[in-house]
């Protein structure tokens, strides 16, 4: 009750705050109501075949095949916004129904439970002090006072873990004891290397809920460890050693409402200083996995499902040994680069490498785009000195075509690593097609050795077995249309010398040079060979 005796209303924060905790992994917005703020209460599970209650500004959660229907009549009976999964199909139907309800409507991801949603949802709309416990006081994303927090609750001393095994925060709490093992993982930020890291990580990772483990050793303190996970994203692991005095007796338990909790501080955390960008970087990585619809990633985007867009990637030009690294350092930078030709562009990275969704404006030319992009590179390596390779993919109408030039993009960017030079360059697809079309021949399987014409596998047999160099001089004669002296000149012996080699390995291995069909199946063979790296 209020002061005054009356009932006082249940909390209900802003829906943008709820989404901007929860991050688009978890949710995002398809529509928002214009107009006023939209306040959001509890969550409410919906079966397609049970009465819809009313709503009281709840969030329902439209298990099932949502339709227009449930949608407006969602919004008569009071509810403030609902949640439907992005299975791929259409949502422009309950976009419009949402639109005429005016009640806001939202995207999870197909893969998220509605169980684990529906926890998450509840802690992040739950209101100060709501919980009844000390989570409560814990600021968002402050993981290190949520690790104190853990610890005082479960009582054992707490680390919280990235993904990759990096220490994101621990318990100082006094009178904790922690092992060697806990001490070096602080000192290091990182848990220090193990034979029985894998299987341990492993046990955790696929385990439904918390895995206590023994004391392996004189010094080792048993523990208890969680994965924390958003739907099938995993976000980190919570280490809580049972040492002396013990954990709780019903820690288990507790270690697996502190996961729930730690999974709204872990997204939070992961959320950059601009959350505009990594919400749109996070929509474009499932788009091109094809882990979202074109209508859900036209509405997290703000673009059109039709707009013509074209998918760049870019990647080292110099070889190294932690690509992500590189690129990590430079994300920003290729954003802003990007941002400043294309203002609705959105950049995501992965594997090494970053993707660039830009969208085109009307009558932009190839030559346009191809110096927009080398403009990107070029601000690159002038602000970071860091060359970088760049893949242009092609235009394509709609953003549900976005993966197909992505596909093309990395293609693009692979053939510019093979080309051997560390120089870096712009290409689009069209202009490397044919080295494009080498390396899905290689892929299909061109250069397996059942494939080869007899004479080539013959010719290769022989130069791995007297260390000579037939394959590869013939190769560079074809490769010259048969000009000797340039050939020669490519593997730096004299033309006579070659021309010499050319008719002695028609002799061993009775090649027909004079028939252009034999002339051309063989130099593609030994093309393929190169390109497998076995030339």
């Amino acid at each position: 009750m209020g002061a005054d005796g009356s009932m006082a209303r249940p909390y209900q924060p802003l829906l943008d705050q709820v989404l901007e905790t929860l991050g688009s992994h978890v949710l995002s917005a398809a529509y928002l109501p214009e107009g006023a703020p939209v306040t959001v209460g509890e969550p409410e599970v919906h079966d397609p075949a049970d009465h819809l209650e009313e709503g009281a500004g709840r969030v329902l959660l439209a298990v099932g095949s949502a339709t227009a229907e449930l949608v407006g009549q969602a919004g008569l009976n009071g509810y403030h916004a609902v949640v439907v999964k992005d299975r791929g199909a259409d949502l422009a139907p309950l976009v419009t129904a949402a639109k005429q309800a005016e009640v806001a409507l939202l995207i999870a991801p197909e893969r998220l439970p509605w169980r684990q949603l529906d926890a998450l949802l509840t802690t992040a709309i739950a209101g100060p002090g709501a919980a009844g416990t000390t989570y409560s006081s814990v600021g968002m994303g402050d993981l290190f006072a949520l690790a104190n927090v853990i610890a005082s609750t479960i009582g054992g001393a707490t680390c919280i873990e990235d993904p990759q095994g990096n220490v994101l925060s621990y318990s100082n709490l006094p009178g904790q004891e922690i092992d060697e093992i806990r001490k070096q993982g602080i000192l290091g930020r990182r848990t220090p290397q193990r034979p029985t890291n894998r299987t341990e990580y492993g046990r955790v990772f696929n385990a439904d809920g918390p895995v206590r483990f023994d004391s392996l050793f004189d010094g080792h303190t048993p523990r208890l460890a969680t994965a924390v996970r958003a739907g099938a994203q995993l976000l980190g692991f919570i280490w809580v050693l049972d040492g002396v005095p013990g954990v709780e007796p019903e820690a288990m338990r507790l270690l697996d409402d502190a996961a729930r909790i730690a999974a709204l501080h872990l997204l939070r955390a992961r959320t950059p200083v601009d959350p505009r960008r990594w919400h749109r970087a996070e929509t474009l990585r499932a788009l091109l996995e094809g882990h979202t619809s074109e209508t859900a990633a036209a509405a997290r985007l703000g673009l059109p499902a039709d707009t013509p867009v074209a998918v760049v990637v870019f990647a080292p030009a110099a070889p190294t040994a932690e690509p992500g690294t590189a690129m990590a350092g430079v994300l920003e930078l290729v954003s802003l680069a990007c941002e400043a030709g294309h203002p609705e562009s959105a950049c995501t990275m992965g594997g090494g490498r970053i993707h660039a969704l830009l969208p085109m404006i009307a009558d932009t030319s190839v030559e346009q785009l191809v110096k927009s992009v080398t403009e990107v590179t070029s601000a690159v390596l002038k602000s970071a000195r860091v060359g970088l390779h760049a893949g242009i993919g092609p235009v394509v109408q709609g953003l549900g075509l976005a993966a197909a030039s992505g596909r093309l993009a990395e293609r693009v960017v692979q053939v510019l690593a093979e080309s051997g030079g560390t120089t870096p360059s712009v290409a689009t697809d069209e202009q490397v097609r044919s080295r494009i079309a080498l390396l899905d021949l290689v892929e299909r399987g061109g250069a397996e050795r059942d494939r080869l014409l007899e004479p080539v596998r013959r010719m290769m047999e022989h130069d791995a077995a007297h260390s000579t160099t037939h394959a590869a001089s013939l190769l560079a004669y074809l490769d010259a249309f048969g000009e000797a002296a340039k050939a020669a000149a490519e593997l730096s012996v004299h033309e006579n010398t070659l021309r010499y080699r050319v008719r002695r390995l028609q002799e061993l291995f009775a090649l027909d040079l004079g028939d252009p069909t034999d002339r051309l199946v063989v130099w593609l063979q030994l093309r393929l060979l190169q390109l497998a790296g076995e030339l």
